[in-house]
């Protein structure tokens, strides 16, 4: 098939492992038969794309990325549609993500962490055994 073009990267198509499998599943003899069902892998790692971009597809997905495709009878479509998928995943992995919004605990939450942690201390001198000095 054709390279993967994500965003202005292109993924060669020499660095997607592609495999095929049985779909099992409606179909008959031929889902049982044929191997029509892809499996789509992608090592980000050996990949071609920039570090920075590796970086933070590793950060999101790990070192690998797999994909699966059995929706249709046809080995030809289902390869089409591990592609899509794979794509898909890849540019949701580049979307920037917004930073935390830093906030701070209200005034009555500081009061109730205090109060749990005051009732907890006295639950725990509770199961003290008693001293002689009182």
């Amino acid at each position: 098939m054709d390279d993967l073009t994500i965003g202005e990267h292109t993924i060669a198509d020499a660095e997607l492992d592609e495999s095929f499998d049985t779909s099992g599943g409606p179909g008959g003899q031929h889902a049982n038969r044929n191997e029509t069902a892809v499996r789509l892998r992608f090592h980000i790692r050996d990949s071609s794309l920039p570090e920075d971009v590796k970086e933070n597809l590793i950060d999101r997905f790990g070192e690998t990325i797999e994909v699966r495709a059995a929706e249709s009878r046809s080995q030809f479509r289902n390869r089409a549609l591990a592609r899509q998928q794979l794509k898909e995943k890849l540019e949701q992995g580049l979307e920037k993500r917004p930073g935390r919004r830093r906030t701070r605990p209200s005034r009555a939450s500081k009061r109730k962490r205090v109060t749990e942690k005051r009732a907890r201390g006295q639950v725990k001198r509770m199961r003290r055994k008693p001293s002689l000095d009182d």
